[in-house]
């Protein structure tokens, strides 16, 4: 079976102030959909692999045959860094991680004001289009890390614990140009329960 859109997890207008509906609508049902029908496109003469999950195959791209490695690279890390990224946000959310998470962030940035700073740089200084991350590495440890384009860290070992998409179609039609106003907003949807929940996988 193909792959299927995962459900938005919310309204279009869910995010209102701090991202707009038209920006959701556009970046789910034409961003998002265009990477997974592209997904399964390259993957529609290697059936065999629809076996696996989509975490599966990022996490093991040796296993593609060369002449597909490239597309689903960029289609299927679409999809699936658009999946990490709607459930990173969602309404009534923001403020601060609690529980194991939090504990793990204090750690290693000894409070929660550094930890946002460091998180911010990462997509500020990210050149062009990509993703800014909170990653779990394969010791149990976090890490904050910038990707370029549709690069899904599953490719490199690590696990995402939150995303933010910093690709101008994210937020160009509220802030234009302005991508630091865009992620300093963007803490005010964070949905920490998601987090906590994927930092404990």
């Amino acid at each position: 079976m193909a792959f299927e859109l995962p459900q938005l997890p919310y309204s279009f207008d869910a995010l209102e102030p701090w991202i707009d509906a038209r920006t959701v609508e556009i970046h789910y049902t034409k961003h998002h959909a265009t990477y997974l029908a592209n997904t399964n496109k390259a993957l529609e003469n290697h059936p065999k692999f629809y076996q696996f999950t989509l975490g599966q195959i990022l996490s093991n791209l040796s296993r593609l045959p060369d002449e597909i490695r490239t597309p689903v690279i960029n289609n299927g890390g679409g999809v699936y860094n658009h999946m990490v990224y709607w459930e990173s946000m969602g309404p009534n959310c923001g403020g601060e991680p609690t529980g194991k998470l939090a504990k793990a962030i204090t750690t290693t940035w000894s409070d929660f004001a550094t930890f946002k700073a460091e998180f911010e740089k990462a997509g500020l200084t990210r050149f062009g289009s990509g993703y800014a991350w909170l990653s779990r590495k394969p010791d149990g440890s976090l890490m904050i890390h910038s990707t370029p384009n549709q690069e899904c860290p599953l490719s490199t070992g690590l696990t995402p614990i939150l995303t933010c998409d910093v690709w101008e179609h994210a937020y160009y039609l509220k802030y234009q140009n302005r991508r630091a106003e865009y992620l300093t907003n963007w803490w005010n949807l964070v949905n920490w329960l998601k987090a906590e929940e994927r930092f404990l996988q």
